[in-house]
C-alpha cells in the first residue's frame, strides 16, 4: 500500500516500531490480539489496528503539500479536514481558513471567493451542489480534492446499482459531512434515503411491507429522502451502502434485516434475491472494519479500563468507545492533557456531548492493566503522549525509549 509524506510531528517512534513489528509478524492481518507494553507495575495493551488510515494520511499529505506549493495564496478548507482538533489547528496556524463548520453552516460566504483562491475538499468529500458552486467561481476542486478513496468507492457502487433501478439506502448520521456528500451523489442518480440506525431501518421496513401509511413516511423521514421520493414505488428495489465510519456490524445488520424484509414481502429465494435487493457488502471500509475488529480482539484481554483517543466529533472514534463501553469502564479523551493526575481524568461522554471529571481512575492494585486504541484521524504521536503520561505515574521498569527498542 502507498505510503504518505505527513509531518513528523504526527509520528511516534514507539507506535511506528510496534506497528511495523506486528505487520512483519502478521502480514495477512489475521491476528487481532493486542500488543503488550509491559512496564512492570503498568501493563498497556495496544489494539492491533488503530490511528491514521489511508484516507486520512492522503488528506493530510495533500493539505500540507498544497500550503508549501502555494505561498501567498489564500487557501481554504471546505470544512474540517478530518475530525481531529490538533490537525485542524495546525492547518489553521499555517493560514488556512474554514468555509463551513462540520454541520455545513457557512463561516465564510462563497461570494467572498475568487478564481485565484484554493479550496481543499476534505476527506469526507462534499456534495455535488457545493462542487458546482465552487466550479462556477473558477475554483479547481478536482486539483485539491482529498476525498477518501473508500468514500468514493461507496459513491461508485451507488451509481452502479442506480443504473439497475435500485433505490439507495444510506446507513449514516444525517448531519455528518460524509453522509451529506454520499446522499448528494446517490440522489443525483436514483431515489435515496438515509437511515441513522436499526430503529429507523425497522420503521422503513413497515413502509416496505405496507404496515404504515405512505403519507406518514414523509413526516417520519423528513429531510432524509431525495426530492420526489415515491414511497409506494421507490422501495420495491433497494441496496444499502454506508457512511464509512459507522459500525460495520451495524451496517451489515441493517442490510441483512432489510434484505430479509424484501425476501418475506416478495417470496424470494436465494437465487432471486437480487431481483429486489442489491449486494453492496463490498462497500464497507477496510480500515473501519479492521479498527473495530481489533477492538473486539483487544476486549478479550482482562483489564481495568480502556482509553480511546481521538476527536470528540469523530464518528469512527465514538463507535470504538461504544464497543469498549459494552465491556469495561472507558475514558474517551482527545489528548494526554486530559489526564490531569494519577487520580483525575477529564473525559468525554459522547452520548451527552459533555466532558466529565472522574477521580481515582487509576486502580491501586498491581499491575494496572489498560487497553488503548485511537480513531482513524488521531495522530500516533498523541497516543504516545497518552502512554508517556500514564507511565509517569508508575515506577516503570522500562522507559519509552527502551520499550521502542524492544519492538525493533
Amino acid at each position: 500500500m502507498k505510503t504518505f509524506d505527513i509531518p513528523i510531528i504526527y509520528r511516534s517512534p514507539l507506535i511506528t516500531a510496534i506497528k511495523n513489528k506486528r505487520k512483519q509478524q502478521d502480514k495477512m492481518k489475521k491476528d487481532f490480539s493486542p500488543a503488550l507494553l509491559d512496564f512492570g507495575s503498568l501493563h498497556i495493551y495496544l489494539a492491533r489496528h488503530f490511528g491514521f488510515c489511508y484516507g486520512v494520511e492522503n488528506a493530510i499529505e495533500i493539505s500540507f503539500r498544497t500550503i508549501d506549493e502555494n505561498p501567498g495564496k489564500r487557501i481554504f478548507l471546505l470544512s474540517e479536514m478530518i475530525h481531529n482538533p490538533q490537525v485542524n489547528t495546525d492547518l489553521q496556524s499555517r493560514g488556512l481558513q474554514f468555509l463551513q463548520d462540520t454541520n455545513g453552516n457557512q463561516l465564510i460566504s462563497f461570494d467572498e471567493l475568487t478564481s485565484d483562491d484554493i479550496v481543499i475538499i476534505p476527506a469526507f468529500g462534499t456534495t455535488l451542489e457545493i462542487e458546482e458552486k465552487l466550479n462556477a467561481k473558477g475554483i479547481q476542486t478536482e486539483k485539491y480534492n482529498t476525498t477518501c478513496p473508500f468514500v468514493e468507492k461507496v459513491w461508485t457502487r451507488s451509481e452502479q446499482i442506480a443504473k439497475n433501478n435500485y433505490t439507495v439506502i444510506i446507513h449514516g448520521k444525517p448531519n455528518h459531512e460524509e453522509t451529506r456528500a454520499t446522499f448528494s451523489h446517490a440522489s443525483s442518480n436514483t431515489p435515496s434515503i438515509i437511515v441513522n440506525d436499526m430503529k429507523e431501518a425497522r420503521q422503513l421496513a413497515k413502509y416496505i411491507n405496507g404496515e404504515k401509511a405512505p403519507e406518514e413516511f414523509y413526516i417520519e423521514f423528513k429531510n432524509q429522502y431525495s426530492k420526489g421520493f415515491d414511497v409506494e414505488k421507490d422501495l420495491g428495489r433497494i441496496g444499502v451502502v454506508n457512511q464509512t465510519t459507522m459500525l460495520a456490524s451495524d451496517t451489515q445488520a441493517i442490510a441483512d434485516f432489510l434484505k430479509g424484509t424484501m425476501i418475506k414481502k416478495y417470496g424470494l429465494l436465494d437465487t432471486t434475491v437480487e431481483e429486489r435487493f442489491a449486494d453492496t457488502r463490498d462497500t464497507l471500509c477496510y480500515a473501519t472494519n479492521d479498527n473495530q475488529t481489533a477492538v473486539k480482539g483487544l476486549l478479550e484481554t482482562d483489564a481495568d479500563f480502556a482509553i480511546v483517543v481521538g476527536g470528540y466529533n469523530s464518528s469512527n472514534t465514538s463507535h470504538l468507545v461504544e464497543l469498549c463501553e459494552e465491556t469495561l469502564p472507558t475514558y474517551f479523551i482527545n489528548t494526554e492533557e486530559k489526564i490531569l493526575s494519577a487520580k483525575e481524568i477529564l473525559h468525554y461522554n459522547f452520548h451527552t456531548k459533555q466532558e466529565i471529571l472522574s477521580t481515582s481512575f487509576l486502580t491501586e492494585h498491581s499491575p494496572v492493566k489498560i487497553l488503548i486504541t485511537s480513531g482513524a484521524s488521531c495522530p500516533d504521536a498523541i497516543v504516545e503522549g497518552v502512554i508517556r503520561k500514564l507511565v509517569s505515574f508508575f515506577p516503570a521498569e522500562k522507559t519509552i525509549e527502551e520499550m521502542t527498542e524492544l519492538f525493533h
